[in-house]
């Protein structure tokens, strides 16, 4: 604790009880994104159930800091002097983070993008730094349990077309209807369902790019036993 700035430390101005107020805000806000995230990804949308939850969470953290965090600073400021504005620095986190966020955000191809879950946990985990540094402990830690508990559970145990991943697959053969036949077979073999196609041919060679969302992608050995077991496929990626 801070020597002689004890009584104006937030936590020795609110109650257990509205601590535990503070806990059910967070935990309806989790709900509630998770729930519009479940819409979100029955839709099959990049942003899912744990983006939208993490969203939610660390939106309703960073109200309470601005409401809450800085009561202690407002009341040293009505004794020591006029136009206190200890939010500032606060508030200018929670845009500038963003930034930072958006440089782990890229889109791959035309129909992925990569890095949304990511950059809501750095928008999140900014919210529970500044809490732990306006003196919200219990707030800070119960957030990042709620975090936490959110990826570890919802990667382990994925709900709807959260469990689904684009795949990206490049195939060059022959011509051939066979080879068609081959290949389209392996990719109804996971259900995939396609979301982006380049389809080009060359004299007698055909070549290949599918983008497909699929709950086991299509594995490396599997992609060289096509290619064993064909000869007129001479090149696959995925």
């Amino acid at each position: 604790m801070l020597v002689g700035l004890t009584n104006y430390l937030p936590e020795s101005l609110l109650s257990a009880y509205d601590v535990v107020e503070f806990v059910l805000r967070i935990l309806v806000s989790a709900l509630l994104g998770a729930v519009i995230g479940m819409e979100r990804t029955h839709r099959q949308k990049e942003a899912g159930i744990r983006t939208h939850c993490m969203v939610a969470v660390a939106s309703a953290l960073f109200m309470i800091l601005s409401k809450y965090a800085f009561i202690d600073v407002v009341e040293i400021g009505a004794v020591g002097g006029k136009g206190v504005d200890p939010s500032r620095i606060a508030s200018q986190v929670v845009s500038g983070i963003s930034f930072l966020g958006a440089g782990v955000i890229f889109k791959q191809g035309k129909a992925t993008i990569k890095g949304l879950t990511t950059a809501a946990g750095m928008w999140a985990t900014a919210a529970v730094g500044m809490a732990v540094g306006a003196g919200l402990y219990i707030m800070g830690l119960f957030v990042t349990l709620v975090m936490m508990i959110t990826q570890i559970f919802l990667h382990r145990h994925p709900i709807g077309h959260d469990s689904a991943t684009v795949q990206e697959i490049n195939i060059s053969m022959q011509d051939l209807p066979e080879l068609r036949t081959a290949f389209d077979g392996l990719v109804e073999k996971h259900e995939g369902q396609i979301q982006e196609s380049d389809i080009r041919r060359d004299n007698d060679m055909i070549h290949i790019h599918l983008a497909i969302r699929v709950d086991t992608p299509i594995s490396h050995a599997e992609a060289v036993e096509l290619l064993e077991s064909h000869v007129g496929i001479t090149r696959i990626s995925v």
